[in-house]
């Protein structure tokens, strides 16, 4: 299970520079009219490669992990509560809105659509995500080992 950790505490790191990309990315694109190249579906690729990896780490952290215990009290705990549902939900909710972007990125045909539609959905995930990790009040750049 520590590797599980490690992983999840690591690929968190790949996913943020990989998003932060994309953002960047599509903003350009979409700013300058840039034609939608390899270059820009690779990098979004990645990310949703990188996303769902984590996602399916975390979901394995979540129910077989001894971290957090599910019962009446959790809610009560301000630590057990972030982890059972504000970092979980948080989590999922950028998860689900990275994933829209990709895919409804990958039907339009013009551009500076794609470019746009990018943009939008990954920074509204950006912002969820960095949100999350200042409501679990353990500094930006900690590592859980």
């Amino acid at each position: 299970m520590q590797i599980l950790v490690a992983l999840h505490s690591l690929n968190r790191f790949v996913l943020l520079i990989l998003l932060i990309a994309v953002v960047v990315q599509s903003l350009r694109g979409w700013l300058n009219k840039s034609p939608f190249e390899k270059t820009d579906d690779k990098l979004s690729l990645f990310l949703f490669i990188s996303t769902h990896t984590q996602l399916l780490l975390g979901l394995i952290l979540y129910f077989f992990g001894s971290a957090v215990v599910f019962s009446a009290h959790s809610m009560k705990e301000t630590v057990a509560r972030y982890w059972l549902v504000e970092h979980s939900s948080g989590m999922l909710i950028a998860i689900v809105l990275i994933t829209l972007g990709r895919i409804l990125s990958k039907k339009l045909t013009d551009s500076t659509a794609k470019h746009k539609r990018l943009f939008t959905f990954n920074l509204a995930a950006l912002a969820i995500i960095l949100v999350i990790i200042a409501l679990s009040h353990r500094g930006f750049f900690s590592v859980s080992w």
